[in-house]
């Protein structure tokens, strides 16, 4: 069985001193392609860097997350143009909005995300987004650029079904997490599997926050890592009525198509 993880924060300095055994253990188990997720200028060149240690299984994003938007300088859309060039890199973000945590202003979110939605069409690349408790803002802000996007991801979706309908309207994917494990808050996302159509849908662990809450035996840790993918794969396919195998043909499917992989 063949998995992609669209969203591991390998930057992370919890994986500071083993982000080889991290990339084994995720290879062990048949999750055979990451994307690292760029935040930041720093951290989308520290994506790139490890992106770079293992062609053809590692990817990366390269992006201004809106926490980090308030520090946001003009020049740095330049520096993320050039990271952008770079054929390791498969995506804009990860941007987008918080207006859950509000760690920057939201106006400075918003015009910080548009840029980057302007640069992710001038260089047709597929966008990687962030959103909480913004669901309405964010699609106010995409939908005139729906049309100059080639593709676009919610990612580590956790919002209403009402969200999740306006989202897929809008032409955009899905990411999911093990947030769909949790027990206490993803009853309701948990739910919302079925509606997420083929194609649309695509699996990510959002190493090392979010470990699945379920999996058995408990890890001596807390921290999630691409390995647990299966796991969280396994509680999807059976809340759609799928087989694993179903389900990684057509997320794989999805995913290499998204990020343009071979």
């Amino acid at each position: 069985m063949s998995w992609i993880d669209i969203g591991v924060n390998l930057t992370n300095a919890q994986f500071k001193d083993d982000a080889a055994d991290v990339v084994e253990r995720a290879l062990t188990v048949g999750v055979n392609q990451l994307i690292l997720t760029g935040t930041s200028l720093l951290e989308s060149q520290q994506a790139l860097s490890l992106a770079k240690r293992w062609p053809g299984t590692c990817f990366s994003t390269a992006g201004i997350h809106p926490h980090d938007a308030k520090e946001f300088q003009p020049e740095q859309l330049t520096a993320l143009a050039q990271l952008l060039t770079q054929p390791q890199v498969v995506a804009v973000g990860e941007c987008g909005l918080d207006f859950n945590r509000d760690f920057s202003p939201r106006p400075v979110q918003c015009e910080v995300l548009e840029q980057q939605l302007s640069l992710a069409a001038e260089l047709n690349m597929p966008v990687f987004l962030h959103e909480r408790d913004a669901s309405d803002t964010l699609l106010a802000i995409l939908k005139p650029w729906r049309d100059k996007l080639p593709a676009a991801v919610v990612h580590c979706f956790t919002g209403s079904e009402i969200a999740l309908r306006q989202y897929l309207e809008l032409d955009l994917h899905i990411g999911v997490t093990g947030w769909v494990c949790d027990e206490r808050r993803g009853t309701e996302l948990l739910a919302m599997m079925p509606l997420i159509p083929a194609g649309r849908l695509m699996l990510e662990t959002d190493a090392p926050f979010l470990i699945p809450r379920n999996v058995q035996p408990k890890p001596k840790r807390r921290r999630n890592e691409p390995a647990y993918l299966p796991h969280i794969a396994a509680t999807i396919a059976a809340q759609r009525g799928e087989t694993l195998a179903e389900l990684s043909l057509h997320t794989v499917k999805a995913s290499q198509q998204f990020f343009g992989l071979k």
